[in-house]
């Protein structure tokens, strides 16, 4: 077995970056490090603990059984590095480096975005980049430290803290309930159009519950498929169809009279919003700052 004395404890940095940055090219951008040097590195960290860390090929880099377990180590390793320095200096981590955010459009848009600037106002070191998107990203593979996930979370070896919660309503545009009336039960929908999302898992299916009991399943028609939720939202406001959207990006619409809450005693079950982040014990400096300003904002808004 490898002696703790035999390995250089700044190359778990340097193999941290490679495995979050799914490449040697990308962990040196991070690292302000040549390629060759990040290359050697890995070699020689790889003699010291005695065990395949990582397969290189042309095309990919894969993480070995041991090297992934040797991550999850060298995360937890750095981690307590970085509260101990704190704890000698009295002070907190330093919120610097880059942050890679990844969110929904739609929530990307809305309330991610607003935090970031708030963030930077706050930590003028930090440089951050926002991937919005409504597919599911692999954080490692794509070099994320922290994505927004809304609704139930697929299983994982993610750490995840809930930030909020999130609620879909039933909506449509004045124009569109001027021509149609208002649905008196949910069954009422299952021949009207419908604006559909076509990344959701069943997205011409309704599935609602009552706010004092009882749920509804309803199958509906579709007038529109799209494949955001922007898009959506934009549909039902021009009056394409009714839609199933997120409180947080209609609540103003809603408020202002560009849309019409239909059956108002029914949503969708609450879900929840989460920030995701790679399987270390404790997330890092510049993680925890976004949570909690992501916290912050919600708690005032709620």
């Amino acid at each position: 077995m490898a002696d703790v004395r035999d390995v250089n404890l700044n190359r778990l940095t340097v193999f941290v970056a490679v495995v979050e940055a799914g490449s040697l090219t990308a962990a040196a951008g991070r690292l302000g490090l040549a390629k060759a040097m990040v290359s050697a590195h890995i070699q020689r960290l790889e003699r010291e603990v005695g065990a395949s860390l990582l397969v290189r090929t042309t095309r990919q880099l894969k993480v070995t059984e041991s090297g992934r377990a040797f991550y999850d180590a060298s995360c937890r390793i750095l981690q307590a590095t970085e509260e101990a320095l704190s704890a000698v200096s009295g002070a907190s981590a330093p919120v610097r480096g880059t942050l890679r955010v990844s969110a929904p459009n739609d929530y990307g848009t809305l309330v991610v975005t607003p935090a970031l600037v708030e963030l930077r106002a706050a930590y003028p070191e930090l440089d951050v980049e926002l991937i919005c998107n409504d597919r599911y990203v692999d954080l490692i593979a794509e070099g994320i430290d922290i994505a927004i996930r809304l609704g139930r979370l697929a299983d994982s070896n993610y750490r995840a803290v809930r930030i909020g919660g999130l609620v879909k309503w039933l909506v449509a545009s004045p124009a569109f309930v001027e021509k149609w009336g208002k649905p008196r039960s949910p069954a009422t929908l299952a021949k009207w159009p419908f604006i559909v999302q076509s990344v959701l898992p069943h997205p011409l299916t309704l599935d609602l519950q009552r706010a004092n009991g009882g749920t509804k399943s309803v199958r509906c028609s579709g007038a529109l498929v799209v494949n955001t939720a922007d898009a959506a939202r934009a549909a039902v406001l021009a009056g394409g169809g009714f839609g199933l959207l997120t409180d947080f990006s209609i609540a103003a619409d809603v408020g202002a009279g560009r849309l019409v809450r239909l059956l108002p005693d029914w949503a969708t079950a609450p879900a929840g919003i989460h920030a995701v982040y790679p399987p270390t014990s404790y997330p890092s400096a510049k993680v925890r700052a976004l949570i909690g300003v992501l916290k912050a904002r919600l708690a005032v808004s709620a």
